[in-house]
Order: structure tokens, then C-alpha cells, then sequence
């Protein structure tokens, strides 16, 4: 696994805890939908996830979380470009695209992004060729079925063994088609298609997943899974979240995805320094 994660501009050190801030540009999200719509509420908490220590804001302009409906290509398109111009013309930081669509991807890295976080994992009619050609780094998640209807009844035979296998051949898809190993990132999609107890083994078990040879990202922060266990709304899923991002860490994830920077950076580098200490 290279040491540095390239998006084009800058270079990512994975020797270190690389926080993803998200920013949700959508009336719907499950956590912080309709707050930030306004490019200069946006920016503003952009700005403090980046003081708080973020290398990347994930900037996405469709819900998907369980039960989201779809939007149209040029309401996800309005709802993110001014947004991700407005962030990089201000900041000195990565921007990524929460999106799945080709024509989405585009406008993004033409305004900015330099990495596309695709929740299909490029399988959208066109998105791989498509982010090819644009040369950014791709982040590949896994998810069963799709936002509207991933949480109903979601059965594996082996989830660690099918998870993985997926997203083998997603990378191996991705390095076919000539994207260099040190653009990819993968995903496997913690609440995405997935119960309480599948959420839980992914982990357990997540040293699995490093094993595949590219940096691995996790995004646990404020899940349903967190409020099952715990019994808490969402405003009151932090702790359970820093957990989880916690033991992520140790047991390999390079990136997590939060909506809690501070609180996250502070979590990942005691975990980093006890992790680091001879």
C-alpha cells in the first residue's frame, strides 16, 4: 500500500489519521440535511472542520441514507458546485464529491473535487470510464441494493467474505481500466445494506479489508446502528461514534468519514500515539 493517497493537487499522509469532515448540501440527510444549503453557512462549516483538524470535506448534494429518494442530476448539480467553488476558493484543503453520477463527477472536478466518494463503487452506467478520464482519486464503497431499499431484510451467506470479494473486483476493475493503486480507496460501507450485527462484524473484522492493498475508509459517525445499541437520537450519538472510529483505527482504517471532527481528530491521534509507542 503506498504511504500517500494522491488527489492531484496534494498528497494525503496515510502514516497518519486522515480525517474526511462531511457536508451535506440536501434538505433530507439523516443528520444534518437542510443546514447548510447556503454556500456561506457551507463554507463557514467548512472552515471549522478544517481548523478542527479535516484534510478532506466530502461535499455530497443527494441523500443516502435508508429510505432516500433520488434527485435529478441538475438538482444535485446545483445543490454542490457553487458550494465546492466557494469552499475552493477559500480553503487550502481536498474536496470530494459524494455523488454516483457521471455528469455530476465532471461538474465537481471542474469546480474543484479532486475525489470522487461513489457509494455504487463506479458501477453507474459510465462512471468508471468517466472517472478515469478525470484522473482524481476514487473512493469505492459497498452497499446491497440501493439508498431506497437497502435496509429491507439484507442477507448474506459470509458478509466478510462477499464484502471483500466485491470490492476486490471493483479495484480490480478500476487498475484494468489503468487507474494507478495509490488513487483508489475503498469502502465497505458500514450501514449500507447492512443489520446491526453485520454492521458490527464488519468491524471486527476489518482488519480483512486492509488486506486488499489500498487505504481503507470508514464512516460510522451518528448510524442507526450507534442509536440501536446505545438507544439515542441522533444528536446524541458522539460517543458511540468516536468509539467505533476509535477501534476503526487500530484496526486499519487510514480515513474516517465523521460529521464530528474535532472530537474525532482528538480520538484518532491518542489512538495513533498509543499505536505508535515501542
Amino acid at each position: 500500500m503506498s504511504p500517500v493517497l494522491d488527489c492531484v493537487h496534494k498528497q494525503l499522509d496515510l502514516t497518519i489519521p486522515q480525517v474526511m469532515g462531511v457536508l451535506n448540501v440536501t434538505p433530507d440527510s439523516f443528520s444534518d440535511g437542510g443546514c447548510y444549503l447556503d454556500p456561506q453557512k457551507a463554507l463557514a462549516q467548512a472552515k471549522k472542520m478544517v481548523l478542527e483538524g479535516a484534510s478532506i470535506i466530502d461535499i455530497g448534494g443527494e441523500s443516502t441514507r435508508p429510505g432516500a429518494q433520488p434527485v435529478t442530476i441538475e438538482e444535485e448539480i446545483q445543490r454542490t458546485i457553487p458550494i465546492i467553488k466557494t469552499v475552493k476558493d477559500n480553503l487550502d484543503v481536498v474536496i470530494s464529491i459524494d455523488t454516483s453520477k457521471p455528469e455530476v463527477m465532471v461538474a465537481a472536478v471542474e469546480a474543484g473535487a479532486t475525489i470522487i466518494n461513489d457509494v455504487f463503487a463506479l458501477q453507474a452506467n459510465g462512471a468508471l470510464e468517466t472517472a478515469y478520464k478525470l484522473k482524481v482519486a476514487v473512493c469505492l464503497m459497498h452497499m446491497r441494493g440501493e439508498p431506497r431499499t437497502m435496509q429491507t431484510d439484507p442477507h448474506y451467506d459470509n458478509l466478510v467474505v462477499e464484502v471483500k470479494q466485491f470490492l476486490q473486483a471493483r479495484i480490480n476493475k478500476c487498475l484494468d481500466m489503468g487507474f494507478a493503486a495509490n488513487k483508489l480507496i475503498v469502502d465497505p460501507g458500514f450501514g449500507f445494506g447492512k443489520t446491526v450485527r453485520h454492521n458490527l462484524l464488519i468491524i471486527k473484522h476489518l482488519e480483512e479489508f486492509t488486506a486488499l492493498g489500498v487505504p481503507l475508509l470508514i464512516g460510522v459517525s451518528r448510524k442507526s446502528t450507534i442509536g440501536t445499541i446505545l438507544d439515542k437520537p441522533v444528536a446524541e450519538r458522539l460517543y458511540g461514534s468516536l468509539a467505533l472510529a476509535g477501534i476503526s483505527l487500530w484496526l486499519g482504517a487510514k480515513i474516517v468519514r465523521t460529521h464530528d471532527v474535532g472530537a474525532t481528530m482528538d480520538t484518532l491521534k491518542l489512538c495513533h500515539a498509543v499505536m505508535n509507542e515501542n
